[in-house]
C-alpha cells in the first residue's frame, strides 16, 4: 500500500488554491491603501499602528500561500493528512477512510463534521470517514473537503486500498 513503510505520497494543492489567494491578497493590498489613507489623513497616529497590523497580515497571508507547496496533503506511515498548508490540517488514519463522495453541495461543506480545507476555492474531493477522527480541539471530523490539483491521482491512491473504497 502506498504510504506504508516509509514511504511518503504526496497530493499537491498549491496550483489550485494559491491563485485566488494571491487574487485576494492583491484586493486586500488596494483595500488597505484606501483605508490607510483615508485614517492618515484623519488620525495620523492611529496610521501607524494600522500599518503594523497591515504588515502583519500581509506576511502571514503570504506565509499561508507558499506554505500551499511546502506542506501538501500527504500519506506517511498509514496516515492520510490533508493540509491546508500552516491554516490547518487533519490526520485521518488511512484504516478510517471510508470513502470519497461523489457529489455535494454547500450545505454539505458547512454542516458539523465536515472539514473544508479547500479554503477559498471549490472542493474537487470530499473524503467520508469510517469512524470520525478528533481535531486538537476535540471536534470530531465525520469528511474532509479539498482542492488538489491531481484528484484523480487521488482517487486512483483510494482504489488501492484494502478496504475497497471508492465513490458514494
Amino acid at each position: 500500500m502506498a504510504g506504508a513503510g516509509g514511504t511518503v505520497v504526496t497530493f499537491p494543492c498549491h496550483r489550485s488554491i494559491a491563485p485566488i489567494l494571491w487574487v485576494m491578497l492583491v484586493l486586500s493590498l488596494i483595500e488597505m491603501g484606501v483605508v490607510h489613507a483615508l485614517v492618515a489623513m484623519c488620525w495620523p497616529a492611529f496610521a501607524v499602528g494600522l500599518s503594523v497590523v497591515s504588515v502583519a497580515a500581509i506576511a502571514w497571508i503570504v506565509r499561508l500561500i507558499l506554505s500551499l507547496r511546502t506542506r501538501p496533503p500527504e500519506v506517511r506511515d498509514g496516515v492520510l493528512t490533508m493540509r491546508a498548508g500552516v491554516l490547518g490540517a487533519v490526520a485521518i488514519p488511512v484504516a478510517a477512510i471510508g470513502g470519497l463522495r461523489a457529489d455535494w453541495s454547500a450545505a454539505t461543506l458547512r454542516a458539523p463534521g465536515v472539514v473544508n480545507l479547500a479554503l477559498m476555492a471549490w472542493p474537487n474531493i470530499v473524503i467520508d470517514l469510517t469512524e470520525p477522527v478528533v481535531r486538537r480541539r476535540g471536534k470530531p471530523v465525520q469528511a474532509v473537503a479539498h482542492k488538489l490539483d491531481d484528484p484523480d491521482a487521488f482517487r486512483a491512491w483510494i482504489a488501492t486500498l484494502p478496504q475497497g473504497t471508492g465513490l458514494r
